[in-house]
């Protein structure tokens, strides 16, 4: 071989040889160094992390399974108009959606006319205009399960009705690491008695409105991450705050608990059967989103009040005419759906 016959890359690798010749011999770790990176060589990229969802990545569509008595998103009421609150529910799927993304096990709060035991005195607790004892949120004790903070299970500081949802972090002795999932969020120690953990496989694709402001009901279905159709939107009538019985429907989120073809209810101050509510379906303590109530135990299903649409005027439970009780009876899944109470 001539000096001619040799290219550059040749003259290149016998340099390097006669180089590391001089040092020893070539070494296993400069022929590796050496050796240009193959497609196998080259490490994939990470996949890139979901972000959760926002408002604005909320899409409504309405493709309607019950269609009487529909509102528009701005209606006429009285002297002046109401709306549908589209902005508050988009933001609060949003916030179900990426919080369900996050959370690994489920539970609901579970102390209905408490059945698993009165919850314990908290620190600094009221009393309300009924005389029951409530914290700072206005939640009563009754039907509650109190709240301990993460550092300190002696005494608790709060309390969360019975149907709310909670996400489960950890197990604890005696008790579960929760997240509270509502408008107060945050994360505390709860009594294993109080929650009844939901089975992995749950997934809230059914999610119904209830706004105490505009007197409206509002059902959606999840067709995919982020779509959202709209099923019906309704004329309703909450519950009013007046002692000693009626009580304001409360604000949060929660679980739909119990389904009664026809709910019974005592008259005021009384035990006597005094009526009937068609279609009733518990998503907290006694509240209900049923039809118009029937004052008379052997009396028939009417379907429509004056009153839906109006002011609150019933005792904690949410009044629909009696068809469209009948469709969120049907349509809901049991322990499968959401009640989202807002204002």
């Amino acid at each position: 071989m001539n000096r001619r016959s040799l290219t550059l890359p040749s003259l290149s690798l016998l340099l390097l040889l006669l180089l590391s010749c001089g040092r020893g011999g070539v070494s296993a770790e400069t022929v590796a160094d050496s050796v240009p990176a193959t497609d196998s060589t080259i490490a994939a990229p990470e996949p890139e992390e979901q972000q959760p969802l926002t408002a604005a990545d909320i899409s409504l569509r309405e493709e309607l399974l019950y269609e009487e008595y529909h509102l528009d998103s701005v209606y006429d009421y009285r002297d002046t108009f109401r709306v549908v609150q589209y902005d508050q529910v988009r933001e609060r799927l949003a916030y179900i959606e990426s919080l369900y993304e996050e959370a690994n096990r489920w539970a609901v709060v579970a102390n209905r006319q408490n059945k698993n035991g009165e919850s314990p005195t908290i620190k600094d607790f009221h009393r309300n205009e009924y005389k029951h004892v409530t914290d700072k949120y206005g939640v009563e004790r009754y039907q509650s399960a109190a709240l301990y903070e993460l550092s300190d299970t002696l005494q608790p500081v709060r309390y969360t009705q019975d149907g709310s949802l909670v996400h489960v972090i950890d197990s604890v002795g005696s008790f579960y690491h929760i997240f509270l999932a509502r408008h107060d969020e945050g994360e505390y120690m709860v009594k294993r008695k109080y929650l009844e953990l939901l089975p992995d496989s749950v997934f809230f694709d059914h999610v119904i409105f209830v706004d105490r402001n505009n007197q409206n009901i509002l059902t959606v279905e999840r067709e995919s991450r982020g779509q959202w159709l709209v099923r019906s939107v309704n004329p309703a009538t909450t519950g009013r705050k007046r002692p000693p019985y009626a009580r304001a429907t409360p604000l949060g989120i929660y679980l739909l608990q119990e389904k009664k073809p026809k709910m019974y209810y005592t008259g005021d101050g009384s035990s006597t059967i005094a009526g009937f509510a068609p279609y009733a379906s518990r998503f907290c303590c006694g509240a209900y989103i049923h039809g118009v109530p029937v004052n008379d135990p052997h009396g028939k299903i009417r379907e429509w009040s004056p009153s839906l649409g109006t002011t609150p005027r019933s005792h904690m439970c949410v009044r629909n005419a009696s068809s469209h009780a009948k469709f969120v009876y049907d349509w809901a899944p049991l322990r499968n759906s959401l009640i989202v109470v807002i204002e």
